[in-house]
């Protein structure tokens, strides 16, 4: 009777160690995601200066997949996180003037508010949200952004930048929009 509870304790504590060990591989696993695997994969851009200051933003890349998006899927007027997934981040090693404004060094958060003809770019100092909601009191400043239209339809969002000089020109292109403004280094 003895060798029978000995066998009836081994089993469970076996079964029990078993799914300690299954739930700290799954664990494990989900820990370790490959974001690039994601519907919308993370992206990253980066703007040098000629004094070897930076900009830099991280973002994840939605796709287009045959969807009406600025007026559509994301409604003119309506804040955008501009990108998907976790927020887009934005940081700066140098003092910048963006349309006017002065974007001290520092890290923040990138919004946009698209309209037709123009967009409206959101500098948070917000950080590490995972995109939406929009930190209502948050923005260090609102800078308009420039409009045009690509040649061709932009299946994945982008951001990039056109390096000038003592100017990064800040580029977010998707579907048949693309929208620029210049960040000059310096106050």
């Amino acid at each position: 009777m003895k060798q029978n509870m000995q066998n009836s304790r081994t089993i469970p504590l076996g079964l029990v160690t078993f799914s300690l060990v299954v739930l700290f591989l799954a664990a494990s696993v989900a820990a370790q995601e490959d974001k690039s695997q994601r519907p919308s994969p993370p992206a990253h851009a980066q703007c040098k200066f000629p004094d070897g200051k930076t900009i830099v933003v991280d973002y994840s890349s939605p796709r287009m997949k045959g969807r009406k998006i600025f007026g559509g899927l994301q409604p003119y007027g309506q804040v955008w996180r501009a990108g998907a997934n976790e927020a887009t981040t934005f940081v700066n090693d140098v003092d910048l003037r963006a349309g006017g404004v002065q974007v001290p060094a520092g890290s923040y958060t990138l919004f946009v508010i698209p309209y037709q003809d123009r967009w409206t770019l959101i500098f948070s100092k917000k950080t590490g949200e995972w995109g939406i909601p929009y930190p209502e009191g948050s923005d260090l400043a609102r800078v308009d952004m420039k409009v045009s239209q690509p040649a061709s339809p932009i299946e994945n969002f982008s951001i990039d930048f056109n390096p000038s000089g003592s100017t990064c020109t800040l580029v977010m292109s998707w579907e048949n929009t693309r929208a620029s403004l210049d960040l000059v280094s310096g106050k």
